[in-house]
């Protein structure tokens, strides 16, 4: 008995359209995947004494809450523990701290 010849399926890449979008060679070409950094937040701030009252910004979770400075961290990218009005606490970047006047 003869064995029978085998086929194999076409590969789907085969009837794929070319891209017309600009291809990573290309000086406009901007992958999406790429992230930003923000440089801002190597920077050290003097202004952040323990026991001022913040506003978080950024785009965190307690972003727009007032906050008390309970610590400040130095390292590549300086942070602070604060404690939200409403009890919670965590640390947050520098950058992202907002100081605002003592309420009184």
């Amino acid at each position: 008995m003869r064995k029978r010849k085998v086929t194999y399926p076409v590969a789907r890449t085969a009837t794929r359209q070319p891209r017309s979008a600009g291809l990573p060679g290309d000086p406009g070409y901007v992958r999406s995947t790429v992230a930003t950094i923000n440089l801002a937040a190597l920077d050290t701030r003097d202004d952040l004494p323990v026991g001022g009252r913040v506003r978080i910004g950024g785009g965190g979770l307690y972003a727009g809450e007032l906050a008390v400075v309970q610590s400040l961290t130095s390292g590549i990218i300086p942070a602070a523990i604060v404690r939200t009005d409403a009890g919670k606490t965590r640390r947050v970047r520098a950058v992202d701290l907002e100081r605002v006047a003592a309420e009184g």
